[in-house]
């Protein structure tokens, strides 16, 4: 599912005030951390995630395991960390414009 250029900017103005869900530790994006947060997708849409330490490509990395694991679309990364979107489709939060 791509989004437009004005719903990217719409989400963003959304997380601007989340803070994060998910933190990742030492041992990064695993299995588990997925699973996690493909709950918190399900449940928010729209999720925050802080990612570990490391130099740019690490966390490129994490990002790639995190939007291949769960589907999810990245709408913006600052630093160290990331917004995560994907629709629930079931129960629609978020009403994005067109």
């Amino acid at each position: 599912m791509a989004i437009s250029p004005s719903q990217r900017r719409y989400l963003r103005s959304l997380a601007h005030d989340l803070h994060p869900v998910i933190l990742l530790g030492a041992k990064g994006a695993s299995e588990a951390v997925v699973k996690e947060l493909d709950l918190a997708l399900s449940h928010h849409e729209l999720v925050k995630v802080k990612l570990s330490g490391g130099d740019k490509d690490e966390r490129e990395e994490q990002i790639q395991t995190l939007v291949d694991g769960t589907g999810a679309e990245s709408v913006q990364q600052i630093g160290h960390v990331v917004v995560l979107f994907r629709r629930n489709e079931d129960d629609p939060r978020l009403a994005l414009p067109r």
